[in-house]
């Protein structure tokens, strides 16, 4: 089974080319969606979580309270690196999971999701690299106007992901969504032939 990895900056539009892959039958696995079921109520990371920053960042019902965790493990190197060791080897395991399950049930190729692929060097495992590329500005355009969010934030989102030149060196293939959205049929009926082809 082939590993198609697929990142984007945020609002590159990565999330409607990953829908539309999945259209075309490809099973989609989504790292943000990993790294949310690891931390679900009943999952040993929450456990270890509440212990290494406080039972506080669960709230009553015995969620994750994000934003107090966020507060915590965000304030300095140490403590990332303290939630990175807890959450990163549970998402590794899921993942491995979810490729198995995708192989047993046939699949030829999945579709890795995954905003930070090459800011954590997993492009290397893929056996192709797709890059959704949209301009900064465009990217900020469409999710001050889809999303609702404040230009300086996305701005400063946009700061914190590796820059689009890194991104493009490490593509395959290089989807340009600067355009309207049916502009992206074609691309990626040359991505499934593409991923057909391997």
């Amino acid at each position: 089974m082939k590993i198609i990895g697929l990142t984007g900056g945020i609002g590159s539009g990565k999330s409607t080319v990953a829908g539309m892959l999945a259209d075309a039958g490809y099973p989609v696995v989504d790292a943000d969606r990993l790294a949310r079921d690891v931390v679900e109520p009943g999952q040993p990371a929450l456990a270890e979580l509440a212990a290494a920053f406080g039972d506080d960042v669960l709230d009553d019902t015995g969620a994750l309270r994000r934003g107090v965790l966020a507060s915590r493990a965000f304030v300095d190197k140490q403590h990332t690196e303290l939630l990175n060791s807890i959450t990163h080897p549970r998402i590794q395991e899921l993942r491995r999971r979810r490729f198995a399950e995708a192989e047993a049930a046939g699949a030829e190729a999945v579709i890795y999701d995954m905003p930070l692929l090459v800011e954590q060097g997993a492009d290397r495992e893929c056996d192709l690299v797709v890059v959704v590329d949209v301009e900064v500005e465009e990217r900020v355009r469409r999710l001050v106007e889809h999303r609702g969010l404040a230009a300086a934030d996305v701005r400063r989102r946009i700061a914190q992901q590796s820059d689009d030149e890194t991104r493009r060196a490490a593509a395959d293939v290089i989807i340009d969504n600067n355009g309207a959205v049916s502009a992206l049929d074609a691309q990626v009926q040359d991505l499934v032939a593409r991923i057909q082809g391997l």
